[in-house]
């Protein structure tokens, strides 16, 4: 299946990206954009450990896997969320820190059913609150005045406080189920700008799930499950975060 993201979210990216760059131009001028710029927070990357929060908003999708391909498609279409969370930073070398950025996301997913005629069969909200605990590694490269690229990757693991997992009623009683843990793992990039008395750094990222989240329906033929192999999270994350 297609992975698809809102252009909505697409559009936001790129508007926030773009209104946070002029700001940061129009408020550091020569500190940042000139050849000769003014260093700000000059020793702030030699700290052994320092802290952070972020905010941001998000696409969850899923990837399907299906069983045969004679059957009816699927569809998944992600909306955006938002998220919000905390950032604790260890040093290990010049170019490289251990991250742990625990979050609370909140997603949701509408999955289209194409051999239902009605609206109650053919539909389900996948709703989901998510507590993600990512322990990531960062690469940075050299700073250049007061602008730092960087890579980010790592794995995390994921509760989802709103799964339907304990719920004996299924998809016959409309309750989609999905299974409370997930592991994932996670590839971006992004960038820091250092301010007079604060770090910057906003970050493009992927998510992509590592096991299936699926619980089937209690009838094994159920037109809902029955025929999904797998069903596992895919996300498209922009966080904005603050040191």
């Amino acid at each position: 299946m297609k992975l698809t993201f809102s252009k909505n979210i697409i559009q936001k990216s790129a508007v926030l990206i773009l209104l946070f760059s002029l700001q940061a131009k129009a408020q550091l001028g020569k500190s940042m954009f000139t050849k000769d710029p003014i260093i700000n927070l000059e020793n702030f990357d030699k700290q052994r450990i320092y802290w952070g929060y972020y905010l941001g908003f998000s696409n969850f999708d899923f990837k399907t896997d299906l069983k045969t391909n004679t059957g009816a498609p699927i569809e998944v279409k992600g909306h955006t969320g938002f998220n919000v969370g905390l950032v604790g930073v260890l040093r290990l070398h010049e170019y490289v820190e251990l991250r742990f950025e625990p979050g609370l996301y909140y997603a949701s997913r509408t999955i289209n059913y194409s051999q239902f005629n009605n609206q109650r069969d053919g539909v389900r909200e996948v709703k989901a609150t998510y507590i993600d605990f990512p322990l990531l590694l960062k690469f940075s490269s050299q700073r250049t005045g007061n602008v730092r690229p960087y890579l980010v990757g790592g794995v995390s693991t994921t509760l989802n406080l709103s799964s339907n997992s304990k719920s004996e009623d299924d998809n016959l009683n409309q309750k989609f189920r999905v299974k409370s843990w997930t592991q994932n793992y996670t590839m971006g990039f992004g960038i820091d700008l250092y301010f007079e008395y604060f770090k910057f750094s906003p970050s493009i990222r992927g998510v992509f799930g590592f096991n299936n989240e699926l619980i089937p329906d209690n009838d094994p033929n159920s037109p809902w499950t029955g025929n999904i192999q797998s069903l596992k999270t895919r996300a498209f994350l922009i966080n904005f975060t603050f040191h």
